[in-house]
């Protein structure tokens, strides 16, 4: 039996299988943002969600991301100013 090192090695060895596994995961980069935004901010879920004038299920479902909860655009402005930030959304060509 393969140890779980050694599958993801010989999986990683399929070039095209490489290529999809090191594309960047849109949603992951943007969580990541968010969380190292209230990490700077200092704020815990409970303060940035007092901020916000909301409960703390809604920013943890916010740092959380998935595909059952996609916050409106107002919701993202009102995360972005509650850790003292702005918020910017980019669009960049892909190729």
């Amino acid at each position: 039996m393969m140890t779980h090192k050694e599958l993801k090695a010989k999986v990683l060895s399929n070039p095209k299988v490489r290529k999809i596994y090191e594309q960047p995961d849109p949603e992951m980069e943007m969580l990541d943002v968010f969380l190292k935004a209230r990490k700077i901010s200092g704020f815990t879920q409970e303060e940035i969600a007092r901020r916000m004038k909301t409960s703390r299920p809604v920013v943890a479902r916010i740092e959380a991301g998935g595909a059952k909860h996609s916050p409106s655009l107002n919701t993202l402005l009102k995360y972005a100013t509650a850790v003292g930030c702005k918020l910017k959304i980019d669009l960049v060509p892909s190729h």
